[in-house]
Protein backbone atom coordinates (compact mmCIF):
# COMPACT_ATOMS: atom_id res chain seq x y z
CA UNK A 1 0.00 0.00 0.00
CA UNK A 2 0.93 3.28 -0.60
CA UNK A 3 2.36 5.88 1.26
CA UNK A 4 1.41 9.77 0.98
CA UNK A 5 3.18 12.50 2.00
CA UNK A 6 3.07 16.48 0.92
CA UNK A 7 6.06 18.77 0.73
CA UNK A 8 6.10 22.92 1.88
CA UNK A 9 6.20 23.73 -2.26
CA UNK A 10 2.66 21.84 -2.32
CA UNK A 11 4.25 18.39 -4.05
CA UNK A 12 2.25 15.10 -2.99
CA UNK A 13 4.12 12.02 -3.28
CA UNK A 14 2.71 8.36 -3.47
CA UNK A 15 5.44 6.35 -1.89
CA UNK A 16 5.90 2.52 -2.44
CA UNK A 17 9.04 1.17 -2.12
CA UNK A 18 11.67 2.89 -3.15
CA UNK A 19 9.74 5.05 -5.90
CA UNK A 20 7.06 7.97 -5.41
CA UNK A 21 4.69 9.05 -8.00
CA UNK A 22 5.08 13.36 -7.55
CA UNK A 23 2.17 16.11 -8.63
CA UNK A 24 1.20 18.72 -7.24
CA UNK A 25 -1.72 19.59 -4.89
CA UNK A 26 -5.01 20.44 -5.66
CA UNK A 27 -4.09 23.55 -3.25
CA UNK A 28 -1.25 24.45 -4.93
CA UNK A 29 -3.85 23.81 -8.69
CA UNK A 30 -6.35 26.10 -7.37
CA UNK A 31 -4.24 28.60 -6.43
CA UNK A 32 -1.91 28.53 -10.60
CA UNK A 33 -5.59 28.25 -12.19
CA UNK A 34 -5.87 26.78 -15.68
CA UNK A 35 -2.97 24.94 -16.56
CA UNK A 36 -1.91 25.16 -20.00
CA UNK A 37 1.75 23.89 -20.54
CA UNK A 38 3.70 21.13 -18.40
CA UNK A 39 7.17 20.56 -18.90
CA UNK A 40 8.60 17.01 -17.41
CA UNK A 41 11.97 15.85 -17.13
CA UNK A 42 13.57 13.24 -18.80
CA UNK A 43 13.62 10.08 -17.66
CA UNK A 44 16.41 8.59 -16.26
CA UNK A 45 17.34 12.21 -15.34
CA UNK A 46 18.95 12.16 -11.65
CA UNK A 47 17.92 15.18 -9.45
CA UNK A 48 18.55 16.29 -5.68
CA UNK A 49 16.15 16.99 -3.19
CA UNK A 50 15.65 20.33 -3.72
CA UNK A 51 16.22 20.40 -7.63
CA UNK A 52 13.90 22.00 -10.24
CA UNK A 53 12.15 18.68 -11.69
CA UNK A 54 9.63 20.16 -14.36
CA UNK A 55 7.64 23.35 -15.19
CA UNK A 56 3.80 24.06 -14.91
CA UNK A 57 2.54 26.97 -16.91
CA UNK A 58 -1.12 28.24 -16.40
CA UNK A 59 -2.83 31.45 -17.45
CA UNK A 60 -1.48 33.30 -14.45
CA UNK A 61 1.83 32.51 -13.59
CA UNK A 62 4.90 29.25 -14.14
CA UNK A 63 5.91 27.14 -11.17
CA UNK A 64 8.71 25.40 -10.70
CA UNK A 65 8.06 21.61 -9.39
CA UNK A 66 10.64 20.48 -7.38
CA UNK A 67 12.18 17.10 -6.61
CA UNK A 68 11.18 15.94 -3.64
CA UNK A 69 13.33 13.56 -2.54
CA UNK A 70 16.86 12.51 -4.32
CA UNK A 71 16.71 9.90 -6.92
CA UNK A 72 16.50 9.29 -10.70
CA UNK A 73 13.29 9.51 -12.93
CA UNK A 74 12.06 6.20 -13.78
CA UNK A 75 8.49 7.58 -15.75
CA UNK A 76 6.68 11.15 -16.96
CA UNK A 77 3.21 11.34 -17.46
CA UNK A 78 3.30 11.34 -21.02
CA UNK A 79 -0.78 12.35 -20.99
CA UNK A 80 0.37 15.97 -19.83
CA UNK A 81 1.93 16.26 -22.95
CA UNK A 82 -1.82 16.39 -25.24
CA UNK A 83 -3.98 17.28 -21.53
CA UNK A 84 -2.55 19.62 -19.14
CA UNK A 85 -5.83 20.45 -17.88
CA UNK A 86 -5.84 17.08 -16.52
CA UNK A 87 -3.46 18.65 -13.54
CA UNK A 88 -6.43 20.87 -12.96
CA UNK A 89 -9.15 18.02 -12.94
CA UNK A 90 -7.15 15.36 -11.04
CA UNK A 91 -4.53 16.72 -9.47
CA UNK A 92 -4.18 13.86 -6.91
CA UNK A 93 -4.54 11.11 -9.16
CA UNK A 94 -4.53 11.06 -12.92
CA UNK A 95 -2.29 14.67 -12.99
CA UNK A 96 0.81 13.63 -11.38
CA UNK A 97 4.25 14.32 -13.22
CA UNK A 98 6.85 12.01 -12.59
CA UNK A 99 7.51 9.14 -10.78
CA UNK A 100 11.18 9.08 -9.03
CA UNK A 101 13.41 6.18 -7.77
CA UNK A 102 14.51 8.04 -4.65
CA UNK A 103 18.10 7.14 -3.00
CA UNK A 104 17.55 8.01 0.47
CA UNK A 105 15.04 6.61 2.70
CA UNK A 106 16.17 9.50 5.34
CA UNK A 107 15.02 12.61 3.38
CA UNK A 108 11.34 11.31 3.83
CA UNK A 109 11.52 12.66 7.72
CA UNK A 110 11.03 16.03 6.94
CA UNK A 111 7.91 15.44 4.88
CA UNK A 112 4.30 15.96 6.35
CA UNK A 113 1.68 14.26 6.54
CA UNK A 114 -1.83 14.66 5.32
CA UNK A 115 -2.70 16.04 8.38
CA UNK A 116 0.23 18.29 9.03
CA UNK A 117 -0.23 19.73 5.36
CA UNK A 118 -4.14 20.45 5.70
CA UNK A 119 -2.49 22.47 9.42
CA UNK A 120 0.36 23.93 6.94
CA UNK A 121 -2.30 25.56 4.27
CA UNK A 122 -4.55 26.63 6.91
CA UNK A 123 -1.91 28.47 8.51
CA UNK A 124 -1.04 30.60 4.87
CA UNK A 125 -4.38 32.08 5.31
Amino acid sequence: MATLKFTQDHEWLSIAGDEAVVGITEYAQAQLGDIVFVELPETGKSFAKGDEAAVVESVKAAAEVYAPLSGEIADTNSSLDDDPGLVNSEAETGGWFFKLKFSDQTELDGLMDADGYKAFIADLG
